[in-house]
C-alpha cells in the first residue's frame, strides 16, 4: 500500500489535487470501488475561473483571477470556503474541493464539495478594496452559488465580513433574502452561535475520543499545536481545558516550547494584544520552527499550512497521535513512514471537519428560521464528530489500514451510493 502512495506522487509531488488522487486511488483499491465511479470522482464536476477587474483606492484598475470549482453534487449541494491567498490556483482549488466532498460524506452531511478562492494578498488591501473585491467575486459567482445548489463559507484569508459582503450582494442580485446561500456569517445576519471554535472544537473531540482508544488519559499527556489562528488557538485552548497539557505552541512569527506546559490563557491574551501574533511571547522558550513538529509530546496538532509533514521529517517526529487541524499537512510520502512508526493520524477529512458540520447547522438554522443556542450547537456536534470517528475506526481496523486511508473508504462507501442510486446519463 505504501509504495502505491509514493509511486503515485513521484512524478507530482508538488501537486495538490495530485495527493488527492493517490490517495483516492488506495481506499477505492482496498474496498474494490467500482472504476466508473473513481472515474466520476477523478473529475471535478464544475470548474470555474472568473477575471475581476477592481478600482484599486489610487484610482487604477487591478484585475485579480477568481476560482470556484465544485467537485461533487452526488450527495447534496456543494459547500466549501472561500479563500483569498497569493497561491490561490487551480489545482489547489480543485484539491480542497474533493476533499469538502469526502470531508462532507465523512461527517455524514446532505452536501457534496466545492472550493474557491482569489489570487490576492489581502494583508495589503484597503477595507474598501476587499470589499469591491468581494462583492465583484459574488456577482461572477451568481449561476454557481445558492442556497440549494452551492453553498461558501469563509476559508484562509477571509471572515465572517467577506461572507455579509458577498450575501449582501448575492441578495441585491436576486431580489429577495437568502442566509442560507452562505454559512461563517456574523451571527447579527444569520451566523450560528458556535461556528468561530466549531473546527478547533472538533480536533479536541477526535483526540479525545483517539486517545480513549489508545488506553491513555487526557490528564496524562502532553501536546505541541504548530499554528495559532482560528483552528490552532481554539483547538490549543479547548484541549487544555480537557486537562492535556500543550507543551508547545507556533505560528508564521515564532515557536515556542516549555515542558513544563504552556499557560494557553495567557498566550491567547498576548497574541490579542500583539496584532494577533506570537512573537516576543515570554511564557516558553523560542525555538525554530522546523523543530516545533519534531518535539516531544504525545499529541501533535499541526493546524497550519499543508505539506508540513514531509518524508524529511516524519521519521523524527516523537508523537502518538497526530490530529490534522490543517488542510493536507501530511504529504502522502509521510504517510508510510508514520505508519511503519505505528503513530495514530486522525486525518484532515475527519479532524477538521467541525467546521463544515456547524456550517451544515447554520444553514438548517437559516432555513428554518429558528436559532439555537450555543450549548445545543455544541452537544449536536459532539454527537456528530464521535459518530464518524467510530466510522472511520471501525473501517480501520476491518480494512486493516491507516485512519487516513479508512476515512476516504467511510466517504466513498457514502458517495459510492449517491452516484450509483442518481445514476448517470
Amino acid at each position: 500500500m505504501s509504495t502505491h502512495t509514493v509511486n503515485a506522487t513521484q512524478a507530482h509531488s508538488e501537486s495538490m489535487f495530485d495527493a488527492v488522487l493517490a490517495r483516492l486511488d488506495v481506499a477505492a483499491k482496498l474496498m474494490n470501488l467500482s472504476d466508473e465511479v473513481l472515474q466520476v470522482l477523478k473529475n471535478p464536476s464544475k470548474q470555474v475561473k472568473v477575471s475581476l477587474p477592481i478600482m484599486m483606492d489610487n484610482g487604477k484598475i487591478q484585475v485579480f483571477e477568481g476560482y470556484r470549482t465544485v467537485h461533487s453534487t452526488h450527495l447534496g449541494p456543494s459547500k466549501g470556503g472561500i479563500r483569498y491567498a497569493m497561491d490561490v490556483n487551480a489545482d489547489e482549488v480543485m484539491a480542497l474541493a474533493a476533499w469538502m466532498s469526502f470531508k462532507c460524506a465523512v461527517a455524514n452531511l446532505p452536501y457534496g464539495g466545492a472550493k474557491g478562492g482569489i489570487k490576492c494578498d489581502p494583508r495589503t488591501m484597503s477595507v474598501g478594496e476587499l470589499e469591491r473585491l468581494s462583492r465583484a467575486y459574488a456577482v461572477s459567482m451568481k449561476d454557481v452559488f445558492g442556497v440549494n445548489r452551492d453553498i461558501p463559507a469563509p476559508d484562509m484569508g477571509t471572515s465572517g465580513r467577506e461572507m455579509a459582503w458577498i450575501l449582501d450582494e448575492f441578495n441585491k442580485i436576486n431580489g429577495e433574502d437568502s442566509p442560507g446561500v452562505i454559512t461563517g456569517k456574523p451571527i447579527a445576519i444569520g451566523g450560528s452561535l458556535g461556528r468561530d471554535a466549531a473546527t478547533g472544537r472538533g480536533v479536541m473531540v477526535n483526540a479525545l475520543a483517539a486517545l480513549k482508544k489508545m488506553g491513555l488519559l487526557p490528564t496524562e499527556v502532553t501536546a505541541v499545536v504548530q499554528g495559532f489562528g482560528n483552528v490552532g488557538s481554539h483547538a490549543a485552548r479547548l484541549l487544555s481545558e480537557k486537562g492535556i497539557k500543550i507543551v508547545g505552541i507556533g505560528d508564521h512569527t515564532a515557536s515556542f516550547y516549555n515542558e513544563k506546559g504552556i499557560d494557553i490563557k495567557e498566550a491567547l491574551e498576548y497574541a490579542a494584544k500583539n496584532n494577533r501574533v506570537l512573537k516576543g511571547f515570554t511564557g516558553a522558550t523560542e525555538i525554530k520552527h522546523e523543530d516545533l513538529l519534531i518535539s516531544k509530546c504525545d499529541v501533535l496538532v499541526p493546524a497550519a499550512l499543508q505539506n508540513v509533514i514531509t518524508e524529511e521529517n516524519a521519521g523524527k517526529i516523537q508523537a502518538k497521535l497526530i490530529v490534522e487541524g490543517a488542510n493536507g499537512p501530511t504529504t502522502p510520502e509521510a504517510d508510510p513512514i508514520l505508519n511503519d512508526k505505528k503513530i495514530i493520524c486522525v486525518p484532515d477529512i475527519l479532524a477538521n471537519s467541525g467546521g463544515v458540520t456547524v456550517s451544515y447547522f447554520e444553514w438548517v438554522q437559516n432555513k428554518a428560521g429558528y436559532y439555537w443556542t450555543e450549548e445545543e450547537v455544541n452537544t449536536r456536534h459532539d454527537l456528530k464528530m464521535e459518530i464518524a470517528f467510530e466510522a472511520v475506526w471501525h473501517n480501520a481496523s476491518s480494512f486493516k489500514t491507516g485512519m487516513r486511508i479508512a476515512a476516504y473508504i467511510t466517504a466513498l462507501q457514502k458517495i459510492e451510493q449517491g452516484v450509483k442510486l442518481k445514476g448517470a446519463y
